[in-house]
């Protein structure tokens, strides 16, 4: 039968009919294939591919991080220039008042008419400020607390119960939507 299989094998038979491993090499013992080297290099050549797609994923989702990044700083630097920009419109209003109180003073000679135009528009800055959460701190006859108040001087208190309390207020504190923006100006009692 072994006259026959050298037969078959040279007559094109192939090995699964024969039994025979016609892809074994010969210098190689037991049953190593001839395709296993290719089928290495088609594993790393995948392998190559896979690792050049995720290295392009990570690139992409890099660049477009700093894209959001810069795209960040330019709305945080467009928000910081204009931050205000509201406020300041609606006080616009009150200096057009303030001109024209202006011109009523350099026309009128009448005290009291001046006088009751100013305090409109005094009113109307001071209305135009809380709606917007401003808020004037209340310091006279209040403890003094370093928090909140920046004392100028202190004087002797006119009686026992001022001593440590806010004599005067020279310049007033005021709170931004319950945040101090301004500390108060203020004279304690010793």
């Amino acid at each position: 039968m072994a006259e026959t299989d050298m037969e078959e094998k040279q007559n094109g038979i192939p090995e699964r009919e024969t039994g025979m491993d016609i892809n074994t090499d010969e210098n190689q013992h037991g049953t190593s294939h001839l395709n296993e080297p290719v089928a290495e290099e088609s594993a790393l050549e995948k392998l190559q591919e896979d690792l050049a797609e995720a290295n392009d994923r990570y690139l992409r989702k890099v660049a477009e991080f700093e894209n959001f990044k810069r795209r960040n700083a330019k709305e945080r630097i467009e928000l910081i220039q204009t931050a205000g920009r509201e406020v300041i419109t609606d006080l616009l209003v009150v200096l057009d008042d303030c001109d024209r109180a202006q011109k009523q003073l350099e026309n009128n000679s009448d005290s009291d008419a001046v006088k009751e135009g100013v305090m409109l528009v005094f009113n109307k800055l001071r209305s135009t400020l809380q709606s917007k959460g401003v808020k004037a701190m209340e310091t006279i006859g209040q403890e003094f607390n370093p928090d909140w108040h920046e004392a100028i001087t202190e004087i002797p208190a006119p009686s026992e119960e001022m001593k440590g309390k806010v004599i005067d207020e020279v310049t007033r504190g005021y709170y931004l939507n319950d945040k101090i923006i301004r500390h108060a100006k203020v004279v304690v009692g010793k």
